[in-house]
């Protein structure tokens, strides 16, 4: 019976370098012969995905935590925080000098320009500096921003905003999300578009943004790479992303 499978990217599909190791590409070709549906669930927008999608032939994701999602290459689902409250965490961060970075389905655009922890933070995506535009999200749709701020800074956005979620993927940078928006959410959307059992659907991931969707799905894997949340909550651990992780995966669940 067919199968559709969730892979994130970063730490799970792409190792540190953002290669994807020959193991996995094996094992990806051998699943979708065996019939399996294979897409991608990140935090990444879509434009970021580009090349892993035409490299393994994909056209179904979850992208930007759950903020866009597209079924066969058909956008499903979109979600994003309002304009009004976006406003007042740029206020709220702007009089903390802490820039945003916005994002939509083609491009990412910066508050302000020459920001060391936009520039770290970005280089560790293999991404460069983005092009300005403090009113961005006033004029186009923005799916998820970025603020950039340390843990203790967090929690002060955290008390302010109750209404939003934060999700750190850098020590110094976040992602912010709608109330309830997680890669979870975006999978049960493309869930209940298709009409597929739960049981049918597998996930794989290895960061804090994964948590909701392994928490979710009950066949989720986590990368022996990951972090430790995010294997306390999945149903199995498998090996590092470069010591065949994904391939020992499937090859234990006998989907290959």
């Amino acid at each position: 019976m067919k199968k559709y499978l969730f892979f994130d990217v970063d730490g799970t599909l792409y190792n540190h370098d953002k290669i994807i190791p020959d193991s996995t590409l094996k094992a990806l070709e051998i699943a979708k012969n065996n019939g399996h549906e294979i897409a991608i669930a990140t935090g990444r927008a879509p434009f970021m995905i580009k090349d892993i999608l035409k490299e393994l032939n994909i056209h179904t994701y979850v992208s930007l935590n759950g903020q866009y999602v597209v079924y066969n290459d058909e956008v499903i689902f979109t979600d994003s925080i309002s304009k009004e409250t976006l406003t007042k965490i740029i206020e709220f961060g702007s009089a903390r000098n802490e820039p945003v970075v916005f994002l939509d389905d083609a491009q990412m655009i910066a508050s302000k320009g020459e920001k060391e922890e936009i520039a770290i933070s970005l280089a560790t995506l293999k991404y460069p500096y983005p092009s300005i535009d403090a009113t961005y999200y006033l004029n186009k749709p923005v799916y998820q921003t970025l603020i950039f701020t340390d843990e203790e800074g967090e929690k002060e956005y955290r008390e302010q905003f109750p209404d939003i979620q934060i999700i750190r993927w850098h020590p110094v940078a976040c992602d912010i999300l709608p109330k309830g928006g997680s890669k979870a959410r975006g999978i049960q959307k493309i869930q209940q578009f298709v009409n597929v059992p739960l049981e049918n659907i597998y996930v794989f991931g290895d960061g804090l943004n994964d948590v909701e969707m392994l928490s979710y799905v009950p066949n989720s894997i986590a990368m022996g790479n990951g972090h430790t949340k995010a294997k306390e909550v999945a149903r199995y651990v498998t090996d590092h992303v470069d010591e065949n992780g994904i391939y020992n995966a499937l090859k234990m669940l006998e989907l290959i």
